[in-house]
Parts: structure tokens; sequence; C-alpha cells
């Protein structure tokens, strides 16, 4: 399904110093160069790479033409980015951008985040028309604990915190657990035959889960197709009878970070198991599975984020497998 819009106010060239316009394929380097040199100074836990943003201009659900934004200095040189994501019969946007530490501290921030909202207020209105919503405009941005810089400019902006998240490391060097799964109950490595059936789970598995949308043939595919998502790492657990997803765990390993960060980690991108199958113990079981896993790829830590008001009770769980929190992050919202 794609979007149509008008076209999007830009920037302010003057006031900003940059050229603004749409990111398309030709600036994968130069704006992957920008996210890096940004990475850098600051050091999140995760930012995104060149692979990350071929994804994001293929999107038909975002068009990069009304969802994307590129600061150019003079010299064509990406400073700043801006975008913007929704599902169309979504009832909220979210927002990722980043600003060029030495242009910082300019006024850049909040005219990107200006635009962002502009353009969040347009995708609604087009929605709405569309007849997929009738939610009123509302834009997510999530932040880590340690940028105070980025939560003064949502502040500023009439930004306020709605939730919490926790990064959890468990050390692989410390006795792994054994969590057998029960009987009836299968455990298989993930693989192209399952990519659908895991979808399905994953939609009724997260069917309560704050913030959560059923993802779709696309954005289920941008999941698995990630760069850094490891197949040979992830795992499903099958009903032996029926053949149904009962839970999955799904993993990337991101080598520049190990880089960065100095250790090797392998990430659960995603656990969930359906509701008619729990209390079995089979996302501890998949947890225990993946630890096995990281070791034998030669991994220093198994690592996920967590809601900490998840309502199935995952941040007590993953305590209960030996993790441990190591940073937070913040979900901030305004309605529009």
């Amino acid at each position: 399904m794609s979007f149509e819009a008008p076209s999007q106010a830009m920037p302010d060239a003057d006031a900003t110093g940059l050229q603004w316009r749409p990111a398309t394929m030709d600036d994968l380097d130069n704006w992957a160069g920008l996210i890096a040199r940004t990475a850098a100074v600051e050091h999140p836990a995760w930012h995104e790479k060149r692979g990350d943003l071929v994804h994001i201009l293929e999107s038909s659900k975002n068009p990069p033409r009304t969802s994307t934004l590129l600061g150019l200095d003079s010299g064509g040189m990406a400073r700043a980015y801006g975008r913007i994501s929704k599902n169309p019969r979504g009832d909220k946007a979210t927002g990722m951008a980043c600003v060029d530490p030495e242009w910082q501290q300019r006024g850049i921030g909040s005219a990107v985040l200006v635009w962002q909202e502009e353009q969040v207020r347009r995708r609604f209105q087009a929605d709405e028309a569309a007849g997929h919503t009738t939610a009123p405009p509302r834009i997510r941005i999530q932040t880590e604990e340690q940028h105070e810089q980025q939560a003064t400019l949502l502040l500023g902006h009439g930004y306020g915190t709605v939730r919490w998240f926790n990064e959890m490391h468990r050390p692989l060097s410390a006795s792994l657990p054994e969590v057998p799964l029960g009987a009836g109950l299968e455990l298989r490595t993930l693989d192209p035959t399952l990519f659908e059936s895991v979808r399905q789970a994953h939609n009724d598995a997260f069917r309560d889960h704050w913030g959560s949308e059923p993802r779709d043939e696309e954005s289920w595919r941008f999941t698995i197709e990630e760069p850094t998502a490891r197949h040979d790492l992830s795992a499903v657990v099958l009903d032996s009878d029926t053949g149904e997803v009962a839970g999955y765990q799904l993993t990337s390993f991101d080598p520049d970070a190990a880089s960065d960060r100095g250790f090797k980690e392998g990430y659960t991108e995603l656990l969930g198991v359906r509701r008619a199958f729990r209390g079995r113990r089979i996302a501890q079981a998949l947890l225990a599975d993946a630890m096995r896993r990281y070791t034998d790829a030669g991994m220093d830590v198994a690592s996920l984020d967590v809601d900490s008001a998840n309502p199935t009770g995952a941040l007590e769980l993953y305590l209960g497998m030996g993790y441990a929190p190591v940073n937070r992050s913040m979900t901030w919202e305004k309605m529009l």
C-alpha cells in the first residue's frame, strides 16, 4: 500500500545554513556517514547502518519522498537527517533523526523536529481521508537516558516521557541454564519456510504489548531481512502435533557494534510466546538455547531490551535468567 501526500515543507535554508531535500539511493554512503560520525561522538547502543537505510528507501508504506529529509552543506555533505514512519492504520507515527556533532547547537535539531511533526500531521490527514484511521495525530521518539541534549530538545517542544525500557546483558562466561522443552514441543532453527508462520505468531503474541502494531508482509520482511539478522542464531518452538508456532526468538549480530563496544553480543530482537502456549517455560527454553548458540558462535554477551512495564512479566523472566540492566532508554510522545 502506498501513500501520497502534498509536497513537504522544508526547513528554512537561510536559518539553518543547509539545503534540504528527501533522501535517495544516491545518498546512501553520505547518509550512513553522517549517522556514523554522530554515533562516534554520542555512543548510542545501536545506530542505523547502510543496509538499514536501503530498507527505509524501499518502503512503500513510507515513501522516502515524503518520509525522509536530508540537510546538506555547501559541499554536499550530509549534516542532518530526519524521517518518520507510520502504518496506514496505526494510531501513532515514530520519528528518527540526527545532527552532525559539528553542526549542533544551531537550531537544526529543532528545525528537523518541526518538519517531522508537520509530516506526521499530513500523514494522519491522508490516512484519515483514505479511511484508514480516525486517530488524532501522535508522534513518538526514542532516546537513550545518557543523551540529555536530546531530552532537553524534546521537552522544549512539548514532549513527555510515556515509557521506559531497559537494555539488559547476560555474560556468557557464567554457567548457562538448562531449560528443556516440555512434552509435545520441538525446537527448530529459523528458516525461510517458517517466516510467515512466525509473523502470524508474532502478531498474536504481541497483541497485548504496549505500542505494538500488527506487522504486515512488508514490515515483517524488513525485520527478517535486516542486515544484521542471524537466522542461524534464531529459533522457533513448534507444537509437535499441529506444527503450529508456539514461540520464537529472533537474533541479530552487528560486527561493527562489537568493534565499537568492545564485546560481541548476540541480541534478541524479538522473543514471543503465543497466548495459548504461555506458562510452559517456552520463553526460558528459547533464551537458554540462544545463549548456547551465542557461546558456540564465540560471543561474549547475550543482550535484549525490555519494556519496564511489560504486561507479561518479561523483566522478571530476564532477571531470573541472569540478565541485568545496563542502560535505559525512554519513549517520548506528543499529541499533535
